[in-house]
C-alpha cells in the first residue's frame, strides 16, 4: 500500500496531536471517573462529524461508516484506546505536566487516545477507502479491576456486526519511536489477586503454652506455594506466584493471632489458571493440618489473558514491515503483566501491538522515556504521528481482508 498520502497528512496535523496530547496528559483523570476527558474526546469527535455517544459510564464509541463500493456495513473493525490515569504523582519532564495532584498518566492513556483520535479523524476523511463499518473505542477504566472492558462487552455494542479485528495499543518505552512490537498467540498474562490469612492464637511470646503461632505455618505456606509454578504442564510459558505482602502484627515480644499475605498469580491458559487456585488451596489444606491453624483464602479474579489472533499478527507483521522497512516491527516475546484488553480477546479476534515511545537520538537511550507506572514517565512525542499512521493503516489492511 502507498502510504506517502497518509504520512503527509499525518505530519500535517502533528503540531495539532501533540497539542491535543498535552491537553489530556495535564488533565489525567482516575479510572471510571474520566469525565473531563470524555467531554474531549466527543467535542473533538462532533468537531470531525463523526458520530459517538456514551459508552460505560464515561467511555464513549464512535462511529464511521465505510463508503468503498460493495460496502457491506455489517462487517465491523473496532479501534480500541484505553483513557483512564494513575494514582502516581508526576515527576517527569513533560513540559506540560499533571495539574491533578496525585494523578499521572504514566501508562500513555493518553497518547493512546490521541492516537486514535487522530486515526479516526483520518479515516473519517477518507470513508471512500474502506467498506466496513470503523469503530472508535475509548474505554475508561483499564486500570482498575473488574475493568472497563467487562462494562463494555455488557452492553453488547457490536452486536449484529462481524468483527474481524478488534485492534488496540500499548506504549513501550523499551522499543524506540518508529518501531511496532508484535507477538503472535499468547502474549499478555491473566492475572489474579490473592489474599490468605493464617489464623491462629497468639499471646506472649515468652510463655508459649497455649499459643497457636502462626508465624511459622505461614512461611512454610510461602515455601509450598511457591513451588506451585514448577508443576505446570507447559514449560514454554511461565507462571508467576508471587507474594508481595505480608503483614503479622505482633512485635518482638508479642504471638500475633493471625498473619495475613497478599500476592498475585499469572497464567497464560485458562485450565491452568483454574488449576492453580485448586493447588493453593490445597496447600492452604495441608498447613491448617500440620499445625492446627485455619487458613483462609480468596481470590480476587483478575483480567484473563491476552491472545493475538496468529493471522492478525502474522498478517500485520509482514504487512507492516513491507509498509515501514525491515526492522521496522519487532517480534516480541510473551509478557507477565496483565490487561483487560483480553476480555475482548476472548470474543473476537485481536490484535494488541506495542508502540515504540523510546526518545532516539544519535543513540536510542530507552531510560530517557522512563518506565511504566512510574512518576519519571515521559514517552516520546514524536511516536504519536507514527502511532495514527500505524493504526490506519491496520484498519485500511484488515478492511481489505
Amino acid at each position: 500500500m502507498e502510504i506517502k498520502w497518509l504520512t503527509d497528512e499525518v505530519l500535517g496535523d502533528y503540531v495539532g496531536l501533540v497539542n491535543r496530547y498535552y491537553g489530556l496528559h495535564s488533565h489525567p483523570e482516575l479510572s471510571f471517573a474520566e469525565y473531563h476527558t470524555a467531554e474531549q474526546i466527543v467535542a473533538h469527535l462532533r468537531s470531525r462529524a463523526i458520530e459517538c455517544w456514551p459508552i460505560a459510564g464515561t467511555g464513549v464509541l464512535a462511529k464511521i461508516v465505510g463508503t468503498a463500493p460493495d460496502a457491506n456495513p455489517q462487517r465491523a473493525i473496532v479501534l480500541r484506546a484505553d483513557i483512564d490515569a494513575l494514582p502516581i504523582a508526576e515527576q517527569s519532564a513533560s513540559p506540560s505536566p499533571s495539574q491533578r495532584e496525585g494523578v499521572m498518566h504514566a501508562c500513555g492513556h493518553d497518547l493512546h487516545t490521541t492516537v486514535l483520535l487522530g486515526a479516526l479523524a483520518t479515516l473519517a476523511r477518507h470513508s471512500d477507502k474502506f467498506g466496513c463499518t470503523i469503530f472508535g473505542l475509548f474505554q475508561p477504566g483499564e486500570e482498575l479491576n473488574p475493568g472497563g472492558a467487562t462494562m463494555v462487552l455488557a452492553e453488547n455494542p457490536f452486536e449484529g456486526y462481524e468483527v474481524v479485528a478488534f485492534v488496540g495499543e500499548h506504549v513501550e518505552p523499551t522499543l524506540p519511536t518508529g518501531t511496532i512490537g508484535i507477538c503472535s498467540g499468547r502474549y499478555m498474562a491473566a492475572c489474579d489477586e490473592l489474599h490468605i490469612t493464617i489464623k491462629g492464637h497468639g499471646g506472649h511470646a515468652a510463655l508459649r503454652g497455649g499459643i497457636v503461632d502462626p508465624i511459622l505455618p505461614a512461611s512454610q505456606l510461602i515455601e509450598q506455594l511457591y513451588k506451585i509454578p514448577t508443576q505446570s504442564p507447559d514449560k514454554t510459558t511461565p507462571t508467576i506466584l508471587s507474594i508481595g505482602r505480608i503483614e503479622a502484627l505482633g512485635a518482638t515480644n508479642i504471638v500475633p493471632d493471625n498473619v495475613s499475605l497478599q500476592g498475585t498469580i499469572r497464567t497464560f491458559e485458562e485450565g491452568w489458571r483454574s488449576e492453580v487456585k485448586s493447588l493453593v488451596s490445597e496447600c492452604c489444606r495441608r498447613i491448617e493440618a500440620q499445625y492446627g491453624v485455619m487458613v483462609e483464602e480468596n481470590f480476587g479474579c483478575g483480567y484473563p489473558a491476552v491472545y493475538n489472533a496468529p493471522s492478525l499478527a502474522e498478517d500485520a507483521v509482514g504487512f507492516l514491515t513491507l509498509a515501514f522497512g525491515e526492522g521496522a516491527v519487532e517480534r516480541l516475546g510473551i509478557r507477565p503483566t496483565g490487561e483487560d484488553f483480553g476480555y475482548y480477546t476472548e470474543r473476537y479476534p485481536s490484535l494488541f501491538y506495542r508502540l515504540g515511545v523510546g526518545y532516539v537520538d544519535d543513540d536510542f537511550v530507552a531510560a530517557r522515556a522512563g518506565a511504566l507506572h512510574t512518576a519519571s514517565f515521559c514517552p516520546d512525542t514524536k511516536a504519536i504521528g507514527h502511532g495514527v499512521v500505524t493504526m490506519v493503516l491496520l484498519a485500511l489492511h484488515f478492511a481489505d481482508r
